[in-house]
């Protein structure tokens, strides 16, 4: 693919990702959890960082751009709803909106659950889309200001993307996700394999993001609540997906 994706870690378990469009040499950074990590991979890179894109106002995912734009000036994209609550921006979208990256399109998606505004923002050239606190590798993020309709709604949309879709989310949960998708999912044979595979991984303190969104599809019980094994083991037979997943994310909070 003509594209270059970077990941880096941030704080105690953060992302943020680095794009390069390889024909037109435009890099964007999704998220900005801290400066100093972003600005020694683009040093070290040597790339130009031209764009960033925020998903969303969390300190943990933007504290970190009025030092990087100090000394790596780039044009800062957010979302209009939540522009009063992010940095200082060049270009605010809506959901169902789009912008150019070098020759190439990339999709705003409201993502709106875990906070109210968030964005995910899908690049269908580079088959990635960037979700932070919204689709997690085997996770959704907290609701802290949605409901959890927004929210299965929000992944609803996503789950419509392709398959292959590599998906960045923002932090390193995958482990903790994992334990407890396997209360709820049991005998899911993918889950369990996933689950030793994560477990590996982490012990090599290797990340575990970005995932695909096929994998998430098949293992991640919030992209499941029509499952008739998640909804046997709930006790949810029959259900809505909606309060299906509403019960997952209580229980989750609970874990």
């Amino acid at each position: 693919m003509p594209f270059d994706l970077v990941t880096i870690p941030c704080l105690s378990d953060n992302y943020a990702f680095l794009l390069r469009d390889q024909t037109s040499g435009k890099v964007a950074l999704i998220d900005v959890p801290e400066a100093a990590p972003i600005a020694a991979k683009l040093d070290e890179l040597g790339w130009t960082l031209t764009e960033i894109w925020l998903t969303h106002h969390h300190p943990d995912h933007i504290q970190g751009v009025p030092d990087l734009i100090a000394d790596h000036p780039a044009r800062v994209i957010g979302a209009k709803a939540d522009e009063h609550r992010l940095p200082p921006l060049d270009a605010a979208y809506d959901d169902g909106q789009s912008f150019t990256f070098g020759d190439h399109t990339v999709d705003v998606i409201d993502v709106s659950g875990h906070t109210v505004g968030h964005i995910a923002f899908h690049v269908p050239a580079a088959k990635c889309v960037f979700t932070a606190d919204s689709l997690m590798a085997l996770g959704c993020g907290r609701l802290f200001e949605g409901t959890p309709a927004q929210m299965w709604d929000s992944l609803q949309k996503l789950m419509q993307l392709p398959a292959d879709t590599t998906v960045c989310s923002g932090h390193e949960y995958t482990q903790s996700n994992a334990k407890f998708a396997l209360t709820v999912d049991p005998e899911n044979a993918a889950l369990i394999s996933r689950t030793r595979e994560i477990d590996q991984a982490r012990a090599d303190g290797v990340p575990t993001v970005p995932s695909t969104l096929s994998t998430e599809l098949e293992t991640n019980p919030f992209l499941r609540p029509s499952d008739p094994g998640i909804r046997a083991q709930l006790g949810m037979v029959n259900a809505t997906d909606t309060d299906v997943f509403a019960e997952i994310r209580a229980r989750k909070d609970r874990f």
